[in-house]
């Protein structure tokens, strides 16, 4: 009885094990990227009492992001990165303003959806970002400007090549649906603290390498 006892709880590991392995070697649950990205915000402001406009420039940066597998065809992707932008108040009352420039982190977390296909594996995606605004220089002419913290919805598709087993390219898009309220003080030279409801709303391209673990 013992022996019978024995020998269907090692068969029982044995057959546990099997399972997890196949499991295992069916999709790695991680993987982690290493972009360079472009910024490009599609911009546009409403300003009080000078009217007019904003221009914020496009930037280059790197970004990392890390991904996790609940299956083969569904994930969460966490997407980390920080980028500098210059900013500008443009055809208002008073002319073209200098506005210094801000940086910009904005974590977003994605679910994605990956389409099962070999080499080749594309992908949809869409979650929630949240952009804080920092270090804002405030140009030659404001005394101080001041960017809120948003929260915004992300849109996101692309797809991953794989070269092995555990590396990959990337190429991936985002767009941000991201707005901020803006303070100028600019008491000095205007006399006034002005505020702008800005919409960044950037779209962003990258391409780079991951791996899988």
């Amino acid at each position: 009885m013992k022996k019978l006892l024995l020998s269907t709880i090692t068969i029982a590991l044995l057959t546990i094990s099997v399972n997890a392995q196949e499991k295992k070697a069916e999709f790695n649950k991680w993987q982690a990227r290493f972009r360079i990205i472009s910024v490009q915000p599609d911009q546009k402001a409403t300003i009080e009492t000078i009217g007019g406009n904003v221009d914020i420039s496009n930037t280059i940066a790197p970004e990392l992001d890390f991904t996790y597998f609940f299956s083969k065809n569904w994930s969460a992707e966490l997407i980390l990165g920080t980028t500098k932008h210059d900013v500008k108040a443009i055809s208002t009352a008073v002319g073209d303003i200098e506005l210094g420039n801000v940086w910009l982190l904005p974590p977003t977390l994605t679910l994605q959806y990956h389409f099962a296909t070999e080499g080749l594996r594309p992908y949809l995606g869409a979650g929630l970002n949240y952009t804080i605004f920092y270090n804002a220089d405030q140009g030659p002419t404001a005394d101080n400007v001041s960017y809120d913290n948003s929260v915004g919805v992300a849109f996101q598709g692309g797809f991953d090549f794989d070269l092995n087993e555990k590396w990959f390219l990337n190429f991936d898009a985002k767009y941000i649906l991201l707005s901020t309220t803006a303070t100028v003080d600019a008491t000095s030279a205007l006399g006034a603290t002005v505020k702008a409801d800005v919409d960044i709303n950037p779209l962003i391209i990258g391409v780079g390498v991951g791996m899988k673990f």
